[in-house]
C-alpha cells in the first residue's frame, strides 16, 4: 500500500479550554467551560463530524503547586474526572473514539479494569486507556508520599501493571454468559479464567465482573518517549502519542520504536505513532500569525517559567536571568525524562533564552506549533506522513472550541480533497477506526491453535 492510499489517524486533545498557557485570557474563551459537560458535548460533536479517530483527555491526580498565588494565573489542569466525562459523552456519540488517561502509579490495577472494561460496554467499544506512571511530586503527595517514585522503578511496575489488566479483561471468553434458564446456568464456569498474579510489585486473585469488552480491550495508548516509555510502548502500546519539533527527529524516533516491535513478537502496523501538533490556522498566513501572536502576547513571565520548571522536575529557575542562556548543565530529575532532554536539545540547538524557550513551548509543551493556512498546513501534514515519520497526528487546539473548529472546517476538508483522510467512519469502534484487529481471547487462541497442530 502506498503512502498515498492510507488514511491519517487524527485525535482531538482536550486540555482545559485549550493547549496554549494562555488559551483561558483569550478574549473569546470562556475559562470556565472544561468545567461543563455541555462545553464538552460541544467540543466532540465538532470533532466526530470532521470524522476524528478519537478525542483524548489527559489527567494528572493533584493540584499543582504550592505556591498558589502562581497557580492562580494558571488553567492548565483537568477539573472533571475523564471517565466519567468519558462515560457521558459517549452517551450523545455514535462513533468517535473516547480515550483517556489514567496513571498505573495511583490505581490499582482491578479498579482500572473494571472502569475501562465498563466504558468500553456502555460505549459500544470506543474506549481507549493512555498509560502514564505520573511524573510529579504534587501527584506523589496526593497519595501520601513524600515524592514521586523513581522513573526506571515507575515503568517497571507499568510492565507488571498492564500484564494484571489484561488478565482481568480477560476473566471471561467472549462467550461465556450462556445464560440457559432451562439449566439453570447463567454463565458457563468453563469460560471463566480467573487472574493468580504474585509478581514483584503486585499480588492480585481474582476475576471481573464485568463480560469480555466489545473491543476484547480497550486501545492501549502510551505517552512516554524516553528509553522506559519507549520499551513499555514496544511491549505493550497500540497507539504513542510523542513531541517531535522537526520532521527529521520524528522520522528517528518513528523507525526506532518501530524496530523494537519485532523483539515482542509484533508487527509495524500494530502501532501508530501520532505526534501532538498545536495548529494555529487562518485563511491567510497573516491571520494566522495574527491568532499566534495574539496568544503569545499574553503568557504571563511567572507562569512561563512555571511550565518549564514543572516539565523540568521542578528545578528552580529562579535564579537564572530570564533573558539569558537556558541553563544546559542543569540536573536530570526523577520526573518527564523526555520532555526534560526535548526542550534541553531545543534550547541548544536554536541557542534559546530560558523567556525565548518558555515562549516557543507555551502554546504546546514541546509538541509541533504550525501556524498557516489549511493548504499549508496540510502540506507539511502530508510532508510529516508520507515520509515515514507518523501514523497520524494528536490535534492540540490552542483554544476551544475556537481552534479545534478551524482546524475541523479549514484544514480536514483540505485532506480529504487530498485523499489522506477518511470522509465517512466505516466501522462502530475505536479498533476499527485505527485499522487495529480484535485480539482474541488467549485461552480461545491456544484451543484453536492446537486444534489446527493436530
Amino acid at each position: 500500500m502506498t503512502a498515498s492510499q492510507r488514511h491519517m489517524h487524527l485525535g482531538a486533545f482536550f486540555f482545559g479550554v485549550g493547549h496554549h498557557l494562555a488559551a483561558w485570557r483569550h478574549p473569546d474563551v470562556d475559562p470556565g467551560a472544561a468545567s461543563r459537560i455541555e462545553a464538552l458535548k460541544e467540543w466532540t460533536r465538532i470533532a466526530e463530524e470532521a470524522k476524528f479517530d478519537a478525542i483524548f483527555f489527559a489527567d494528572n491526580v493533584g493540584l499543582p503547586g504550592p505556591p498558589d498565588a502562581v497557580v492562580a494565573k494558571n488553567a492548565l489542569w483537568y477539573p472533571l474526572d475523564p471517565l466519567i466525562s468519558l462515560a457521558a459523552l459517549s452517551q450523545s456519540t455514535t462513533h468517535i473514539g473516547l480515550v483517556a488517561t489514567v496513571s498505573s502509579t495511583y490505581l490499582p490495577p482491578y479498579h482500572l479494569a473494571r472502569k475501562y472494561a465498563s466504558l468500553d460496554q456502555v460505549s459500544g467499544g470506543r474506549s481507549g486507556w493512555n498509560l502514564v506512571t505520573s511524573g510529579s511530586d504534587f501527584e506523589a503527595r496526593s497519595f501520601g508520599l513524600d515524592q514521586q517514585l523513581a522513573h526506571a522503578h515507575r515503568y517497571a511496575r507499568a510492565h507488571e501493571y498492564v500484564k494484571i489488566v489484561k488478565g482481568l479483561w480477560d476473566s471471561w471468553e467472549d462467550d461465556a454468559f450462556i445464560h440457559d434458564k432451562a439449566a439453570n446456568r447463567f454463565f458457563d464456569p468453563a469460560r471463566l479464567h480467573r487472574v493468580a498474579h504474585e509478581g514483584e510489585h503486585y499480588k492480585v486473585h481474582g476475576a471481573l465482573q464485568t463480560p469480555r469488552a466489545p473491543q476484547g480491550y480497550p486501545v492501549l495508548v502510551q505517552a512516554g518517549s524516553s528509553g522506559d516509555g519507549q520499551e513499555l510502548a514496544a511491549a505493550t502500546a497500540e497507539v504513542v502519542f510523542t513531541a517531535q519539533q522537526t520532521v527529521e527527529d520524528a522520522r528517528a524516533f518513528y523507525a526506532g520504536l518501530k524496530s523494537r516491535l519485532a523483539a515482542h513478537g509484533r508487527t509495524p502496523d500494530q502501532l501508530k505513532i501520532l505526534p501532538g501538533i498545536s495548529p494555529f490556522v487562518g485563511r491567510s498566513q497573516q491571520e494566522a500569525q495574527e491568532k499566534f501572536e495574539q496568544l503569545q502576547g499574553l503568557i504571563d513571565p511567572v507562569l512561563g517559567v512555571g511550565l518549564l520548571s514543572t516539565f523540568l522536575g521542578n528545578v528552580d529557575l529562579s535564579g537564572h536571568d530570564i533573558d539569558g542562556p537556558f541553563p544546559q548543565d542543569l540536573p536530570v530529575t526523577e520526573g518527564w525524562k523526555s520532555r526534560q532532554e526535548l526542550f534541553a536539545a531545543m534550547a541548544k540547538r536554536d541557542n534559546l533564552s530560558i523567556r525565548q524557550l518558555y515562549e516557543k513551548v507555551a502554546g504546546a509543551r514541546g509538541h509541533w506549533t504550525i501556524v498557516g493556512t489549511a493548504e499549508s498546513i496540510a502540506d507539511q501534514l502530508e510532508h510529516w506522513f508520507s515520509t515515514g515519520a507518523a501514523d497520524g497526528f494528536n490535534v492540540l487546539a490552542p483554544t476551544l472550541p475556537f481552534g479545534l473548529r478551524d482546524f475541523a472546517e479549514l484544514v480536514i476538508p483540505e485532506l480529504q480533497r487530498r485523499g489522506l483522510f477518511r470522509t465517512a467512519y466505516t466501522g462502530r469502534t475505536l479498533r476499527d477506526h485505527l485499522g487495529l484487529k480484535r485480539p482474541a481471547h488467549p485461552h480461545r487462541h491456544a484451543l484453536e491453535a492446537a486444534i489446527t497442530d493436530e
